[in-house]
């Protein structure tokens, strides 16, 4: 029987009349990659915080790895490493000194500190960089040095809060590789994004929030299948022409939404002759997206 990395049941987390996290349950088995997808302000960062504890749940059940949080805090921080989507480094130390003090807080022995500095600054590419004082790296180096830092320990259970966010192709190619290597060596990871490519791309699992509350979830793939289907037919022209082809989307039954100066169709593939001849052939037929699974769902756009 898998173990359970995460258990949370009815959470509820207000910040006065605002329910950012709203009668949640989630459980994610030990070893999965999960996803949660969501626009900011969905919740995704406040469930991150009930994980490691630094945030209080006012109701509900927040568990890691059968702890019970907070009252087992400390226990579940020896068992997670957190990415957190704002910078908190130590300016005026070096790289290789930001985990050197970050390392004593991770129960490793001590006998093991500098083969684990050198394991975590060699998968992010910064050995070149260890000496260097991190007020003096980019912004992208600062990226992965906080993913360096979270994998320092070996960690059972890694939190990534949007840990890709402003960065460039390049170095978000170089941060996927290296949590596809701690995904393949068994860690359990949950990760918020609002980047549609990641959770697709890397996500056993995708879990769509939306204003505190779970809404959907299942595989990249089911989720597709069950809310937008295999194609999206774009239909590009005025108001009068988006009038049209909404209009004969929700006489057929098929979910539509704007993207950009088109009104595309989903469920493409299902459109009836009758359908395809009064609306004659789209501008654009491409693959359905999680994008689109996520308007339907709410009716808005990532952002």
């Amino acid at each position: 029987m898998t173990e359970t990395a995460v258990r949370i049941e009815g959470a509820v987390k207000r910040y006065g009349s605002l329910a950012a996290v709203d009668g949640l349950d989630l459980t994610v088995p030990s070893g999965m990659f999960l996803g949660l997808l969501g626009p900011n302000g969905a919740g995704k960062s406040t469930t991150m915080r009930l994980l490691t504890g630094q945030t209080r749940a006012d109701h509900g059940t927040v568990e890691v790895f059968r702890h019970r949080l907070p009252e087992a805090s400390r226990r579940v921080r020896a068992l997670t490493a957190v990415v957190p989507q704002h910078d908190d480094l130590d300016a005026e130390l070096t790289v290789r000194e930001n985990l050197e003090v970050f390392i004593r807080l991770t129960g490793l022995p001590r006998s093991r500190y500098r083969r684990a500095v050198s394991g975590a600054l060699e998968a992010v590419d910064l050995s070149g960089r260890s000496g260097t004082r991190v007020d003096r790296l980019s912004g992208g180096m600062r990226r992965r040095l906080l993913l360096a830092r979270g994998i320092l320990g070996s960690p059972r259970l890694l939190l990534l809060d949007e840990p890709t966010i402003g960065l460039d192709p390049q170095i978000r190619q170089t941060l996927w590789e290296v949590i596809g290597e701690l995904r393949a060596a068994g860690t359990t990871v949950v990760m918020s994004t609002h980047y549609i490519e990641e959770a697709e791309r890397l996500a056993d699992e995708v879990a769509v929030m939306f204003a505190g509350r779970l809404i959907a979830r299942g595989t990249p793939a089911e989720l597709l299948r069950r809310h937008a289907g295999a194609q999206a037919a774009e239909y590009r022209g005025d108001t009068r022409r988006h009038a049209q082809v909404s209009a004969a989307a929700t006489q057929a039954g098929l979910p539509s939404r704007r993207t950009g100066l088109s009104v595309s169709v989903l469920r493409a593939e299902t459109m009836s002759p009758r359908m395809r001849e009064e609306l004659g052939p789209p501008d654009v037929l491409r693959p359905t997206t999680l994008e689109d699974v996520f308007v339907v769902l709410t009716g808005e756009l990532f952002g």
